[in-house]
C-alpha cells in the first residue's frame, strides 16, 4: 500500500506540512473576499510571487511557471519550483525579499494575514487570495481564475476539462457498486477527520463511499464516534508511513477487534501530501486511488 512521508504532528508552525496547512485553514476564520481584476485592460502579468505550494503547482500545471520569480520553502512540486527564489514559509514571509523581486502579482493563501496583504497593496502590488478550496468544483474554479489572471486561460481550461472528465469517469465506474462506510483520518493527538463540505470528503463520496464524518463541520473528532459508526474502511493520511505515526495509528485501529475495518484488515496508510494538495490533476489521481481502496478488484490508477 502507498505510504506517507510528510510530517503531521503539530510542531512549530515553521514546519507546516500540506496536511497541517489544510487543518490550519479549516480551523481559522476565512479572510474577507478580495476584488479580482481580470479585465483585458489590466497589464499583462510578468512577475509572480506565490505564497503557497498549491498556487505554485497550479502555475506550473498551466504552463505559467516561467512567470514565477519567488515561492515558499514548502513549494517543492514540480522539481522546478525548488529552484525559484525563496521568500520564507507560508506563515513567515520575508517581506523585503518579496519586494526586492518586484512582483506585479502576489498569489496569497488562506494563511496570508490581512496585514501582509495591506502592506503589499499599499506598495501598488496586486494581491489575489486563493483560499483552500472546499470541494472539487472550487479546485477547478481557482485553477481557471489563476489561468485568467496569468493569461493562460486556454491551457488552464484544458487541464480542468481533462480532470473533470476523469472524475466523472470514476464516478460512473463506482455508481452501481456497494457504498462502504469510510473514515478518513487526517490528524492524530488530537484526532482529526475529513468532514463535510471539504474536498477530502469529495474523495470519499465521489469514490462511492459514505463518509461517516460527512455530517460534521469541525474536523476535530474522537475515537468513540468512529467506533459507533463502525466504518468498513479506514484511510490514515498522516505522517510517517507504515513505520511512523501513520503506522502506529493503523495498529491502534487494528486493535479495536470489533471494528468492521479491523476485522477485514481494510485500514490503509495513504500519502497525505497527495491527499491534501488539491490541484485538478492531483484530485483526479487521488480519487482513483481512493476508489480502488474502497472497491477491491477495481483498477483505475493506471488508466489514462
Amino acid at each position: 500500500m502507498p505510504t506517507s512521508f510528510v510530517s503531521l504532528r503539530f510542531p512549530s508552525l515553521d514546519f507546516l506540512s500540506p496536511i497541517l496547512i489544510l487543518l490550519a485553514v479549516l480551523l481559522l476564520p476565512a479572510p474577507a473576499a478580495l476584488a479580482v481584476d481580470t479585465s483585458s485592460a489590466a497589464s499583462p502579468v510578468r512577475r509572480i510571487v506565490s505564497l503557497g505550494p498549491i498556487n505554485t503547482e497550479n502555475l506550473f500545471l498551466m504552463g505559467a511557471g516561467d512567470l514565477l520569480v519567488g515561492d515558499t520553502t514548502y513549494c517543492n512540486r514540480p522539481p522546478a519550483a525548488k529552484e525559484k527564489e525563496k521568500i520564507g514559509t507560508v506563515l513567515q514571509l520575508d517581506v523585503e525579499k518579496i519586494i526586492s523581486l518586484d512582483p506585479d502579482l502576489i498569489l496569497a493563501t488562506g494563511l496570508t494575514s490581512p496585514q501582509q496583504v495591506e502592506q503589499f497593496t499599499r506598495l501598488g502590488i496586486k494581491v489575489v487570495h486563493f483560499r483552500q478550496p472546499h470541494n472539487f468544483t472550487e479546485i477547478c474554479d481557482n485553477f481557471l481564475l489563476m489561468g485568467e489572471l496569468t493569461g493562460h486561460l486556454p491551457q488552464a481550461g484544458q487541464v480542468v476539462a481533462a480532470a473533470r472528465q476523469r472524475v466523472e469517469e470514476i464516478r460512473r465506474r463506482v455508481a452501481a457498486l456497494p457504498k462502504p462506510k469510510v473514515f478518513l483520518q487526517i490528524g492524530a493527538n488530537p484526532l482529526f477527520a475529513s468532514v463535510g463540505n471539504t474536498f477530502t470528503s469529495d474523495y470519499l463520496t465521489f469514490a462511492g463511499g459514505i463518509n461517516i464524518a460527512g455530517g460534521e463541520s469541525r474536523p476535530q473528532y474522537d475515537y468513540e464516534r468512529v467506533l459507533a459508526h463502525d466504518p468498513e474502511v479506514i484511510l490514515v493520511a498522516i505522517m510517517g508511513g507504515e513505520t511512523g505515526i501513520a503506522g502506529q495509528e493503523r495498529q491502534k485501529w487494528l486493535n479495536y477487534q470489533a471494528l468492521a475495518a479491523a476485522k477485514s484488515g481494510r485500514i490503509y496508510v495513504i500519502d497525505p501530501d497527495l491527499v491534501c494538495s488539491p490541484t485538478p490533476v492531483s484530485f483526479a489521481r487521488t480519487l482513483a486511488l481512493v476508489a480502488e481502496l474502497l472497491h477491491p478488484g477495481l483498477r483505475l490508477s493506471e488508466e489514462k
